[in-house]
């Protein structure tokens, strides 16, 4: 059993390095584009990494639910239950609030001729990316509990 929990523990690490680690640079990459060209490209890459991002993810809440039925007791623990409850509250941001945020995004990339980045989006972008914010800071929480182990 300690092998498999080791092994969990692996997997657990390497999923946040994965699935975490691009989500910290998704608002980045696109703030540097200065045309359209460069724009559409950024979300282009973006796009990919959000690929890794939602592997990762997966494997992250998968590994540390295993780990939990292998260690009941963790369920009990105050920081994996808030952990858990955190990361739950993450993942629904992207259908319900970073999704919708991001629709006129896409229309306007898709749609926009020339290449000026209209200034339509830059009051888009800033609200996609404050809710962006808030769910790195949400990860951040996380890997605190996980690492700090405080309650």
């Amino acid at each position: 059993m300690t092998e498999l929990y080791r092994a969990l523990v692996v997997i657990h690490v390497l999923s946040a390095i994965l699935g975490l680690g691009p989500g910290f640079v998704m608002i980045y990459v696109v703030t540097r584009a200065t045309n359209m060209t460069e724009l559409r490209h950024a979300y282009l890459i973006r796009n990919r990494l959000h690929s890794f991002v939602i592997v990762g993810g997966t494997l992250l809440i998968l590994s540390g639910l295993a780990m939990g039925f292998l260690t009941p007791y963790l369920f009990s623990a105050f920081w994996y239950v808030t952990a858990l409850v955190l990361f739950l509250i993450a993942l629904a941001f992207g259908p319900l609030v970073l999704s919708p945020r991001s629709k006129p995004i896409k229309e306007l990339l898709k749609n926009h001729q020339g290449e000026n980045i209209p200034e339509a989006y830059y009051p888009l972008a800033k609200k996609l990316f404050f809710y962006e914010r808030i769910e790195n800071v949400i990860f951040i929480v996380i890997i605190m509990l996980m690492v700090l182990k405080p309650f």
